[in-house]
């Protein structure tokens, strides 16, 4: 065995390696008084607290042909890289400072955590930038800080971009009321075309929460109804059976993001109640909290974050403001603002910013409105003037895209309305003419798959 001097002290060499352990085991025995420097090709086999002779901490660790697992706490300023036949394990009892690291490269592919939504250890609390596979959405997601959001894909040319841009309107009163579903595409403008029909039969009056893939129906007029079912949305066909809402009801105020449906309040025998469903999955809904009082009849809006109710002019003790909820979290109402106008069964919808509210009827009926109010959903404040709508309408539903609020249907003074008008949500103004629906109806139930609530990328 070759004894080499290295400044004070030895280190011993046996059978051509260097190891630090025990006189009797391991590769050798090193001992080291102060920094012990090496050259830039030194191959480690474990965890390595040697300084290259730059002063600093490895600026390059390449893995190849063989396995490295760390059980103890590596940092380094540079390149991780995995090579093929090679492969790099990051045990229970090590951390990774990942913030330290500019790239890692690894070839072929990679493994993140997997499990399902149950799973995601809301408990223990996860950080930003947390990205997992999610087995029951079948996706990729990842944590912004305040909810998980879905990495958007395609499942199948039904879902394809060139068939999103749609807005689904279901069921209605013509007046008899119809389990008609139609649908038009938003970016070319023009007449309703027949989607399917409602499997449950039909109904008016319901709420409505999709994402980029479905859309959900819940609640039914005119005495009220748990029932939730569900489309896909660049597909046409039937509606599918869902779940149930906790409470039965008619005119639940419908919201969603990407992954989560809520609908709050209702009638005919007003209730607070607020509750909720993950749109990827079958199931019930769950208690997600109350509305400040009892209510119904009023429409909502979204962002990715936030959900808005809008006030109406039949709740409980007279009067409701206007409320918001975190969509991500489980929790009560709170005060947004004022509304501009009281009224009931009005149509309202939403980009990722601002919320357009309009039409409806007054307290008592049988006045209607032809007014448009807006507001700007990240900050609280009462409803401004937007515009108006081409004639006076109760009844009238809403959805959006990212430019867009479409009115659909409603009831006129003189009957049911089939037409569809357009506002421009960035600018103030009054609404154009964009197309009909396939039959004249009030109490329709609207939902698209581009409005404000979507995220993900």
């Amino acid at each position: 065995m070759a004894t080499f001097r290295v400044g004070v002290g030895s280190f011993n060499i046996n059978d051509g390696s260097v190891g630090i352990g025990t006189e009797g085991s391991g590769h050798g025995n090193l001992k080291v008084e102060g920094t012990l420097k090496a050259s830039t090709n030194l191959d480690v086999l474990g965890v390595s607290t040697f300084t290259r002779y730059s002063g600093f901490n490895a600026d390059n660790v390449s893995v190849n042909n063989r396995d490295l697992t760390l059980s103890g706490e590596y940092s380094t300023t540079g390149d991780i890289v995995v090579e093929d036949g090679a492969s790099l394990t990051v045990g229970l009892g090590s951390t990774a400072c990942v913030g330290t690291v500019e790239c890692i490269s690894v070839k072929n592919h990679f493994s993140v955590p997997v499990g399902d939504t149950a799973q995601r250890n809301e408990i223990s609390g996860y950080s930003e930038g947390t990205i997992r596979y999610n087995r029951d959405l079948g996706t990729m997601e990842f944590f912004n800080g305040n909810e998980w959001r879905q990495f958007r894909y395609q499942a199948d040319a039904h879902n394809s971009i060139s068939n999103r841009g749609r807005s689904v309107y279901g069921g209605g009163q013509t007046p008899t009321n119809i389990q008609v579903i139609d649908y038009i595409s938003v970016a070319s403008g023009g007449d309703a075309e027949d989607f399917g029909f409602l499997v449950s039969g039909v109904r008016h009056s319901m709420g409505s929460s999709s994402n980029e893939i479905r859309g959900l129906y819940a609640g039914d007029g005119p005495g009220g109804s748990t029932v939730i079912e569900y489309i896909t949305i660049g597909s046409k066909g039937d509606s599918i059976d869902f779940g149930d809402l906790t409470v039965s009801r008619r005119n639940p105020s419908g919201m969603s993001s990407s992954t989560r449906g809520v609908f709050a309040a209702g009638a005919p025998t007003l209730v607070n109640v607020i509750d909720y469903v993950e749109i990827m999955t079958l199931g019930n809904a769950l208690d997600f909290g109350d509305t400040t009082s009892e209510q119904g009849y009023q429409a909502a809006c979204q962002s990715p974050t936030r959900g808005i109710i809008g006030g109406v002019s039949n709740a409980t003790g007279g009067a409701s403001q206007i409320q918001s909820i975190t969509i991500a979290s489980k929790g009560d109402s709170v005060f947004f603002g004022e509304p501009l106008i009281r009224r009931r069964s009005y149509g309202g919808a939403s980009n990722s910013v601002r919320g357009i509210f309009g039409g409806g009827t007054g307290e008592p009926s049988p006045a209607r409105f032809r007014q448009t109010e807006y507001i700007t959903i990240a900050s609280d404040g009462n409803g401004k003037e937007f515009g108006d709508l081409a004639v006076e309408v109760g009844s009238i539903n809403a959805s959006a895209t990212n430019t867009k609020v479409l009115f659909a249907g409603g009831t006129l003074a003189s009957g049911k309305s089939d037409r569809i008008e357009s506002l421009t949500i960035a600018s103030t103004g009054s609404a154009v003419d964009f197309g009909n629906l396939t039959q004249a109806r009030g109490h329709a139930c609207a939902l698209s798959d581009c409005h404000g609530g979507l995220g993900g990328y």
